[in-house]
């Protein structure tokens, strides 16, 4: 709309009267939510040149649901929602809830028995977890999952990276790494989780296209630190012309000892991820090659930003890096890049 935009052109295209605009504009009270929001997307719209009053607003409690906490990569999960309690809006609480189980019923259960507003999740794709988010979505209870996505569910959105891009990149990097081509072991927790799978299958689509590289086995470690090192020694003791070992969760210290047990000719390429003050000191020591770290500080502000914007409880007509909502991109980390600080779980 050319020319100045006046308080009537915004009452004419939210369709109440000026003097409604104006106890909206200046914050006067007096009109419900509903109105309020009309006439401040009307000025949002037409580019109205000043600072609006922020939308209505009601307390919002998000559950944050995640499993494992002996995990580092959920211990700084939950930290950072934590931290994230003294940054947010007074209006917006976060409560968490560390399951012990990581099942899919376990989680199921966690879902269904939520009295939040909201909830954020880590979660396997399976039908008891889509069952529990399309029951939330009944009671009108968005979900946003986090670290690995489960895309036929009724999610609002997922707050993470490219997992698949994740699995090319590691395969792009241990064909550069390798001294020479051969088979590359995998090391998952399970491939029902999304994003192990995803990153399995980034691999094998990349080493499609790489002569000489193939993958020896997929082996199931289900994060766990002895049974990923024994399953890998039966492997390494198999196969002994394995050249790399890509490790798509957790383990990393079990990879780390079956390598160090020497059943290779040559010790392997190590592609794995996450920073952790483990995976820093494996790269220091150079039994490491490379860790892709997904940012959980990064995820844990998207995943709020996404509930936020479910809320409709941006800053009309501002523009608030707090609820920029952009896909994260994942940090490659070697030996030679490491932050002074590493000293966390």
């Amino acid at each position: 709309m050319p020319g100045k935009i006046t308080l009537k052109d915004v009452a004419a295209r939210a369709g109440v009267g000026s003097a409604t605009v104006d106890r909206v504009i200046n914050d006067r009270g007096n009109v419900s939510k509903d109105v309020s929001r009309k006439v401040l997307q009307a000025a949002r719209d037409l580019g109205l040149k000043r600072i609006l009053p922020e939308h209505y607003r009601k307390t919002i409690r998000i559950e944050v649901i995640l499993a494992r906490p002996e995990l580092p990569l959920i211990e700084r999960m939950r930290q950072q929602f934590q931290r994230l309690t003294t940054v947010l809006d007074t209006s917006i609480l976060i409560h968490r809830t560390i399951l012990k189980d990581e099942s899919a019923a376990s989680i199921a259960r966690a879902l269904r028995k939520t009295t939040c507003d909201a909830v954020i999740v880590y979660m396997p794709d399976d039908p008891a977890t889509h069952a529990a988010v399309a029951a939330l979505k009944l009671r009108d209870i968005p979900v946003v999952t986090l670290i690995s996505d489960v895309p036929g569910s009724d999610r609002i959105a997922y707050a993470g990276p490219d997992h698949f891009m994740s699995g090319r990149s590691a395969g792009y990097f241990i064909t550069r790494m390798a001294m020479r081509p051969g088979p590359v072991a995998v090391l998952c927790n399970t491939r029902q989780i999304q994003s192990h799978d995803d990153r399995i299958r980034g691999l094998e689509a990349y080493l499609a296209d790489q002569p000489g590289f193939s993958i020896a086995a997929v082996v199931e470690g289900r994060d766990d630190r002895d049974r990923s090192e024994t399953r890998l020694r039966q492997l390494f003791a198999a196969n002994r012309d394995i050249v790399a070992v890509y490790n798509v969760g957790a383990g990393n210290l079990g990879v780390a000892e079956a390598i160090r047990a020497d059943l290779l000719p040559a010790r392997p390429v190590f592609v794995g991820h996450e920073l952790t003050k483990y995976s820093a000191a494996l790269l220091r020591e150079g039994v490491m090659s490379l860790t892709i770290d997904q940012c959980p500080e990064l995820q844990a502000r998207l995943a709020v930003n996404h509930i936020l914007r479910h809320f409709d409880f941006a800053d009309l007509g501002q523009e608030n890096p707090l609820y920029d909502t952009r896909p994260l991109q994942v940090v490659l980390y070697g030996p030679e890049n490491l932050p002074a600080n590493t000293d966390f779980d």
